[in-house]
């Protein structure tokens, strides 16, 4: 048994764990501002919405695609000089965070604009109706109604987010993926990379667990 318990290491095993929460929790706050701030653009710079504009809306939207559809693996290769340049860096948590903080905030913004979109029209005539300014109806209406759908998107991008840093992880950011590669697959260690496999798991376990209370709790029907 103690043999068993030294194979994993597990200071080294928790230190991972806490590299993990920390590119995923900054990772999570940065693409929820930048979902939301993006999401809203391409909702009411649509056609038939308060800020219409075909321009910006054709831009915001080309740049959120060309984002989201580019491989992560691919994506942090490609913002190699990007990284550098604002970290000094390509190793350890903090060097991942730009990649992955672009690589999640389209794909957020996504959930965001079709969360907005599924808005009754009727709701945000009525506080036109009542004389709200635009700034009234994105804070008092459609951000408060799409709340639920927002929160649920949010769940599953944070998901995306601790399978992400465990790619990054591969390339040297630190994390559960960079101890699963090094301690266990580099060193034929596979009881490693299984017990950072559980880790994995149980994080996002519990993002899923505090995503669907704040869902629920928020859901007005």
């Amino acid at each position: 048994m103690a043999e068993f318990l030294e194979k994993i290491k597990w200071e080294r095993l928790l230190q991972a764990t806490e590299e993990t929460i920390y590119m995923t929790s900054i990772s999570v706050i940065a693409t929820f501002i930048l979902g939301i701030i993006l999401g809203l653009l391409l909702f009411l710079t649509n056609k038939g919405n308060l800020w219409e504009n075909k321009a910006i809306n054709f831009v915001i939207a080309t740049v959120v695609n060309v984002f989201r559809s580019i491989p992560f693996i691919i994506l942090i290769v490609l913002l190699i000089p990007f990284t550098r340049a604002i970290m000094n860096t390509m190793l350890g948590p903090n060097a991942a965070l730009p990649a992955l903080i672009i690589g999640a905030a389209p794909f957020y913004a996504r959930m965001v604009e079709i969360a907005l979109r599924e808005i009754d029209k009727g709701v945000i005539e009525a506080a036109q109706s009542m004389g709200a300014n635009h700034f009234q109806i994105i804070f008092k209406v459609l951000i408060p109604e799409s709340l639920p759908a927002i929160i649920s998107g949010l769940t599953v991008t944070a998901i995306s987010l601790v399978s992400f840093t465990a790619m990054a992880g591969v390339i040297g950011a630190g994390g559960l993926g960079h101890f699963a590669y090094l301690e266990g697959f580099q060193r034929s260690n596979s009881l490693i990379t299984l017990v950072a496999t559980i880790a994995i798991l149980i994080l996002v376990f519990i993002i899923q667990l505090i995503g669907d209370y704040f869902t629920k709790k928020t859901d007005k029907r």
